[in-house]
């Protein structure tokens, strides 16, 4: 595995950007609107609820978490896109690049996009007084068990689009949609009937936000449930990894690389 050619996937997506400041824009808009919008919401609630409970750490801060995930997703989705949308796909693998260096040149072009959105979020949440310090050092495995878990989701994502075709790329905006009411962004896992429960178990986020709302409310993290969360999304990540290799090899042998254009659906 080379890491030049890995830099080479990153170093392209940065000039993809550096190119069009309109590719840029969608990186931050959405999630500022989120965050602003949330952060209001957390305020007015502040006003009419009862005293002594902070709703700005428990639901802002879900937010937060929330659309770090969602922008590890679609950091890598989008670079990935980009070779669909652009036809490039011939051109990049008829060169000596291997798929673990382009997925992980996808990966690192996500971190950077991530870092510099999870920036702009604590900006716009530290107008509204959230500080993840409110967390203690439990902030670092929460984004990372969501890093990792992005990751997967990302992947699997873009295998998803590279199996059915450009026109498919529908199936990647509603997966995070998908995914929340299972892991309770905003409400106790305990509130779904017993067979969403059932599910939740088997997501990591899940993990993430229970132990989020316990140090809100006053208790702590299970340092134990996290480490599950963090394994369920290594686990993941190794299975949508293994899903896209099969996919870029079906479509290596039946010539669909080939002919990859928004008609063909596989």
């Amino acid at each position: 595995m080379s890491v030049k050619r890995t830099f080479a996937v990153v170093l392209r997506q940065f000039y993809i950007l550096k190119g069009s400041p309109s590719r840029v824009v969608p990186i931050f808009s959405w999630i500022a609107v989120d965050m602003i919008l949330w952060g209001f919401l957390t305020r007015y609630l502040n006003t009419v609820a009862s005293p002594g409970f902070n709703f700005v750490p428990a639901l802002l801060g879900a937010v937060l978490l929330w659309d770090f995930f969602i922008r590890i997703m679609h950091g890598i989705t989008m670079a990935f896109l980009e070779d669909v949308w652009s036809r490039n796909f011939l051109n990049i693998f008829a060169t000596p690049l291997l798929m673990p260096e382009y997925v992980g040149g996808l990966i690192l072009a996500s971190i950077a996009t991530s870092a510099l959105a999870l920036g702009v979020m604590l900006l716009i949440a530290a107008a509204f007084k959230l500080s993840l310090l409110v967390y203690g050092l439990m902030v670092l495995p929460f984004l990372f068990v969501l890093f990792l878990f992005g990751i997967a989701l990302g992947i699997f994502g873009s295998a998803l689009v590279l199996r059915f075709g450009p026109a498919s790329e529908w199936f990647i905006w509603p997966l995070p949609a998908l995914v929340s009411p299972f892991v309770g962004v905003l409400y106790p896992v305990s509130t779904l009937p017993h067979s969403m429960q059932w599910v939740s178990h088997f997501l990591p986020p899940s993990y993430v936000f229970e132990g989020l709302r316990a140090i809100v409310s006053g208790g702590t993290a299970s340092g134990m449930a996290l480490v599950i969360g963090g394994c369920l999304a290594v686990g993941y990540i190794l299975l949508a990894y293994g899903f896209f290799t099969k996919v870029y090899k079906n479509a290596l042998r039946t010539g669909l690389i080939a002919r990859y254009s928004a008609e063909n659906l596989g």
